[in-house]
């Protein structure tokens, strides 16, 4: 019994076994397609075909331009036997066609100015209506009144009279009539310098 019944763990081990193998081998067999080799030539494929692409571009725009430099300029007269009336008339249409081609060259610049001026008008009033230039948020401030009075309270403990010493000196004070004045009478000494100016003019008239 025993036997049997580890003869089919086996059996069952090796055709788990083979049927990963199988899908090990089939997966190799998918993924081989796109390998190294092949990536490196299609991109140099796709490298050649746009440089090709864009030489053909290049091309087409050569040949565009100078046809149209042909339609607008005209080919070249030639001035071989002509006469010297003939090459001056040849001359004035060049020239006649020259002012023309500068003033519709004025004109183009001309317009192509006033179309960039719109052109930035037009970017202006875009950004105003998108609000790109939006004012910034202002802070929230509190009232006058509290700042005022924080103010003044920080004034009064600032206050320089409160915090300086009191000085008790009698060096700059004046007294009032107290005994022991030992201030100058001036209007005596005026009254005597007056006596004493009399009897030196009375002395000189004697």
């Amino acid at each position: 019994m025993g036997e049997d019944r580890q003869t089919e763990m086996d059996k069952k081990k090796a055709e788990v076994r083979a049927r990963l193998e199988a899908q090990a081998t089939s997966r190799k067999g998918k993924s081989g397609f796109m390998t190294p080799e092949r990536k490196k030539k299609l991109r140099l494929l796709l490298r050649k075909n746009a440089a090709e692409e864009l030489k053909k571009e290049q091309e087409r725009k050569a040949a565009e331009r100078r046809r149209v430099i042909d339609q607008r300029c005209g080919t070249a007269k030639s001035l071989e036997g002509l006469s010297e009336d003939q090459i001056r008339a040849i001359c004035k249409q060049y020239h006649g066609r020259i002012a023309e081609i500068e003033n519709d060259k004025y004109d183009m610049e001309k317009e192509v100015e006033f179309k960039d001026y719109r052109i930035n008008e037009l970017n202006m009033a875009v950004n105003d209506l998108r609000g790109k230039f939006i004012k910034p948020t202002l802070k929230k401030v509190s009232k006058y009144e509290n700042k005022f009075a924080k103010l003044q309270k920080k004034a009064a403990e600032f206050n320089f009279r409160n915090q300086l010493k009191v000085v008790q000196k009698k060096e700059f004070t004046m007294d009032n009539g107290e005994p022991g004045d030992k201030r100058r009478d001036w209007a005596a000494d005026e009254g005597k310098h007056k006596k004493g100016a009399t009897k030196e003019e009375m002395a000189a008239a004697a």
